[in-house]
């Protein structure tokens, strides 16, 4: 059974570290895929990489549908920049640094390979929302967040805002 994992909120260091690539598709691994989907969802995100969750592997859930029904499992991730790309701007948000939202450029066309839960390869060039969120959870598995792509001065607010709350509790 599924239990809720808990969330690395920033300027937690651990949310720095580089992801491991999954070498054993095993039960352990679905199990940790099912965890990870339950605190995505009890945490109303659409998605989440294992880093956040201080597992660091190179696992991501996502899921992008309205009713919330349709998971998606993305091991061992990566992606490449097409040749014709744009820069496509998005406010994006992120469990990990509650709160704030921030609109980010990210190229609008990649090529994304994964391998899914049984180590089967897949290929997709992706689109809209997808695009963006795959991005943003593959940052995390290489320990980049999305305060990364704010000025000095916005982080250092945003660290502070984020301690302040956390020695609140």
């Amino acid at each position: 059974m599924a239990k809720k994992l808990k969330i690395l909120i920033f300027p937690d260091p651990r949310l720095r570290k580089v992801a491991e690539k999954v070498l054993k598709f095993d039960k352990s691994l679905q199990s940790l895929a099912d965890d990870m989907l339950l605190t995505m969802y009890d945490a109303n995100g659409i998605g989440l990489a294992a880093t956040q969750v201080d597992q660091h592997v190179r696992l991501v859930v996502m899921d992008l549908s309205d009713d919330r029904n349709e998971p998606r499992i993305f091991v061992n991730p990566s992606y490449k920049v097409l040749q014709n790309h744009d820069l496509f701007e998005f406010e994006e948000g992120c469990l990990s640094i509650p709160g704030f939202n921030e609109t980010i450029s990210r190229p609008d066309k990649i090529e994304l390979k994964w391998q899914d839960i049984n180590g089967n390869e897949h290929n997709e060039e992706p689109e809209g929302l997808l695009t963006v969120c795959i991005q943003h959870e593959i940052d995390h598995l290489e320990g980049k967040l999305m305060v990364d792509y704010v000025s000095a001065l916005k982080r250092d607010r945003i660290r502070s805002k984020l301690l302040k709350d956390f020695k609140r509790k």
